[in-house]
């Protein structure tokens, strides 16, 4: 039986393209939005600035799929293989992980998150 460990009540969640493999992005989970996750087939995650549950794609209509939640060896973190609908990112971009250390852009962007969110962004 897995038993997770939170730290905070909080567990890293690593979000990966079940097709591609391109990791997506990173968020944290908490034991609700984990339930959530799994009733709902849709990934469900928690913010730590906002201090509350969110579900991915609620407001830009770019929802996560989860086709499989995975453990890791020490179970304290998590990986979600999902389908996902339109970006991760809410930069607009596919992948959270669009720029390199140096600051150039290497990703796809899809969507102006202006038009998505309005000026107050995400």
């Amino acid at each position: 039986m897995i038993n997770l460990k939170f730290t905070d009540g909080l567990i890293p969640v690593i979000v990966q393209d079940a097709s591609s493999r391109e990791v997506l992005m990173m968020a944290y989970a908490n034991d609700e939005a984990i339930r959530l996750t799994r009733e709902t087939g849709l990934a469900h995650y928690y913010s730590r600035s906002r201090k509350k549950l969110w579900k991915k794609g609620e407001e830009s209509g770019h929802f996560q799929k989860v086709v499989k939640i995975l453990t890791d060896c020490d179970e304290d973190c998590l990986l979600y293989l999902v389908e996902q609908k339109g970006a991760a990112c809410h930069t607009g971009y596919v992948s959270c992980f669009y720029r390199t250390l140096s600051g150039e852009v290497v990703g796809t962007k899809v969507f102006d998150p202006e038009k998505v969110y309005g000026k107050q962004g995400h």
